[in-house]
Parts: C-alpha cells; sequence; structure tokens
C-alpha cells in the first residue's frame, strides 16, 4: 500500500536502542530469545564478549624518558600511562625522626653488607619490622588524573574530579595492603668506616683475610652497629588516563605494577664532606626495586534483569557455567549476570561490584587473595566468590605473560 511505512523504518538501529532502553538493550544481549531449535542462547555481551571474558590487554614498558620507570597499559579502550619518580627525603627533613628513633628503631637490623647484596636477607622476617616507614612517612604518593579529557564527562585543564581523588586514595590504600613495594628498598644507610680496623691494617696486623682487607683498603670496613639511615626514597606515582571506557581500577593499577617493575633507583650514598645523599649518574649502578610478586586486580560487576528491584534476598544463589545467577523468590525466578571487566555502558547499569586481587605462586601454583571487597548489594555468595577467585587466578597468568614478554 502506498503512504504506508515499511518495516525497516521502524525498527530502531542498535545505536539508538541502547540509548533510548539502556536496561533494555543489555538485557537482550545477556538473555536472548530461544532460536528455532528450541535451544536456549548463550549471553553475549554487547561488545561481543562472554559475561566472564575480559577485554584485550597489552602493555609497554618505558615509554616516558623522564622517569624512573614507566609502562603504558590498555584493556580495551581504556588505557593509563604511568610515571614514577624517585626524590631524596633527608631524615633532618622529618620533624619526628629523632624521637621515632630515640628507642633505636632505625637500627634494629644490622646491616652487614651493601644493601644490594643478594645474601642479604630480604624475606618477610628481615624488613617486617620496617614496613611502617612507609605508611608513617608517607614514601608513596600515587596520584590519578582524569582531567587529561580521557571521556566527554571529564575537561582537560579542570580540578581533580571526586572519581579521580577517590581512585587515588584506593590506589594508596592497595599499595599499603599488598605490601608491594619493601621499606629496605628505598632506605639510605650511612655506613661509616671502622677506625679499628683500619688502624690495625695501618699497624701490619693481618687480622681479616684477603678480601675484608681489600674492602678496607678503598672504604675502610663497614661498622655494623654504627649504621643509622640518612634518607629515603619517596616514589611519587603519577598515573593519567589517556582514554577512559569504563573500569578505570584495573588499568591503574595494572599501570603501577608494570612502572614499579620497571623502576630503577640510583646508587645513593652519604657523603660527610659535603654532609648530603649524593647519588651515582651511572645506569650500570643502579638497582631495581625487589616487589614482592606481582599482584593483578581483577574487577565484576552484578546486572539484574529487574531494573526496578530495590530489595535483596537472602538465600543461595544457584550459578551457571556463563556466569548467570539465577533466585527463586515468592514464586518469581529473578536472574543476574556477573560481568567481569565492565565496560561505562555496562558500569552505569550495575550497582553490586567485586573487586578481587589476586597474586600467584609459580612454583607451588597456590593463589593468594591479597584484598576482596565487595559492595552494592548480596547476590554473588560464597560459592560465585571461590569462582571469581578461578577466574582471576587465570587473569593473573595472561598478565604475567603479557609481562614476560616485554623483557
Amino acid at each position: 500500500m502506498s503512504g504506508s511505512p515499511s518495516l525497516s523504518s521502524l525498527v530502531l538501529p542498535p545505536s539508538q536502542f541502547a540509548r533510548l532502553q539502556p536496561h533494555a538493550y543489555l538485557l537482550a544481549h545477556l538473555s536472548p530469545p530461544p532460536s528455532s531449535s528450541t535451544q536456549q542462547q548463550s549471553p553475549i555481551r554487547p561488545n561481543g564478549r562472554a559475561p566472564l571474558e575480559f577485554r584485550a590487554t597489552s602493555a609497554n614498558l618505558g615509554s616516558l624518558s623522564h622517569t624512573n620507570g614507566s609502562a603504558v597499559v590498555r584493556i580495551g579502550d581504556t588505557a593509563a600511562v604511568c610515571g614514577v619518580r624517585a626524590e631524596i627525603l633527608h631524615t633532618e627533613d622529618i620533624a619526628s625522626w629523632e624521637v621515632s628513633t630515640s628507642s633505636g628503631s632505625r637500627k634494629r637490623r644490622k646491616i652487614n653488607s651493601d644493601p644490594n647484596d643478594s645474601k642479604q636477607p630480604t624475606g618477610e622476617g628481615a624488613d617486617e619490622d620496617d614496613d611502617d616507614y612507609i605508611k608513617n612517612l608517607n614514601l608513596i604518593v600515587p596520584n590519578l588524573s582524569l582531567s587529561t579529557g580521557c571521556a566527554p564527562g571529564f575537561i582537560p585543564s579542570a580540578p581533580p574530579s571526586a572519581l579521580a581523588q577517590g581512585l587515588s586514595h584506593q590506589l594508596l590504600n592497595m599499595l599499603h595492603t599488598t605490601r608491594l613495594i619493601r621499606s629496605e628498598d628505598l632506605q639510605i644507610w650511612h655506613n661509616p668506616p671502622d677506625l679499628d680496623a683500619i688502624a690495625k691494617k695501618e699497624q701490619g696486623e693481618d687480622a681479616m683475610d684477603t678480601e675484608s682487607a681489600s674492602q678496607a683498603g678503598d672504604e675502610g670496613s663497614i661498622s655494623s652497629s654504627a649504621s643509622e639511615i640518612k634518607g629515603f626514597w619517596v616514589l611519587y606515582i603519577d598515573i593519567m588516563m589517556i582514554s577512559l571506557a569504563g573500569n578505570p581500577f584495573d588499568a591503574a593499577w595494572a599501570s603501577i605494577v608494570a612502572a614499579l617493575h620497571d623502576t630503577k633507583l640510583p646508587k645513593a650514598w652519604w657523603d660527610i664532606d659535603n654532609d648530603m645523599v649524593l647519588c651515582s649518574d651511572k645506569v650500570s649502578e643502579s638497582r631495581k626495586l625487589n616487589l614482592r610478586g606481582f599482584p593483578v586486580s581483577c574487577s565484576y560487576s552484578v546486572f539484574e534483569a529487574d531494573a526496578a528491584v530495590d530489595w535483596r534476598a537472602v538465600v543461595i544463589p544457584d550459578a551457571d557455567e556463563n556466569g548467570g545467577v539465577n533466585k527463586k523468590t515468592s514464586g518469581q525466578q529473578q536472574e543476574r549476570w556477573i560481568l567481569a571487566d565492565p565496560d561505562g555502558f555496562e558500569e552505569s547499569l550495575c550497582r553490586e561490584r567485586i573487586f578481587l586481587i589476586v597474586d600467584s605462586d609459580e612454583k607451588s601454583g597456590k593463589t593468594k587473595i591479597l584484598s576482596m571487597q565487595k559492595n552494592g548489594g548480596l547476590s554473588v555468595g560464597r560459592e560465585e566468590l571461590r569462582r571469581l577467585v578461578d577466574v582471576s587466578t587465570q587473569r593473573w597468568k595472561h598478565l604475567k605473560s603479557i609481562y614476560d614478554g616485554l623483557h
């Protein structure tokens, strides 16, 4: 019939459908109608991923030339650049240093060799007492910036947003919780020469072996009882989001871990004549940080089929293999899907979120849960969390392989 609209003109394109009915648009992908063969199709997110599938990830190290370490990490369309700058903090500039060290806390651990010596104990027991330096003296200062035009809602040169400040605080909290950086890597020690040993050498007394005598000839033997901390390295960790398409924390955390593994600190020592800390300009004498493991952050969101639901039933949910969570309450079936690495569109439709930071021991194959946070609801129970830990372990292996391929 002439003048009647065609069927194609009455159909909205997917982009307009997503803007007008975002919840129904995502629900149509996660719960598609059965096919002609009466078989239920697997849920597929609008971006083509399965519910528990992460976005493609890539990384690059050493991209910034004027930093001690840097990295660029891209997770899908979310990209973060991280640069680490190291500055020296003298103990004389710490107001409470003399009070905090009056009890001899700075001499609790004896220094018998160079801090870079692999024979020196660097395990958990060796520096456990000194880890409070990092938190008490604020030796790690992360700062995340979204004022880079990374998304339409963030204008360049604008003041820090609430999201940026919240993410910076969360990153600092995770750095303290995971204890990724060792306090001994940031300490600058002064080891005065043993004058008695030098006097014996001048008198011709061969009281030391050949190796110790050669060391005494250069700098004198080290008196461990008189060793003291003269300064600290302060790490300023700046993260810039150059593209934001959801899940900024995982990208920012991955860039921090990669940049810290790329960080090198110059050789530093206390010069008695100049009464200051001096640094060597030789790259060969710089040293890498002895980090604790390779922690990986994995974020998940829960999408609910009923957009108007405003309550949570305290029951044990049943999970399927595709990340869907089914609940039966008062004769009604409510569907929920756990979405890994949500993008910006999915984050706006989800209220319940789970954050996991895991690390794995490659020798034993055991997974360590360094941090677990869950907020916004009660639909995810114990069994689902266990399954998400397994998924996060696979994610850890994938990111570790990417990092190992950069060396």
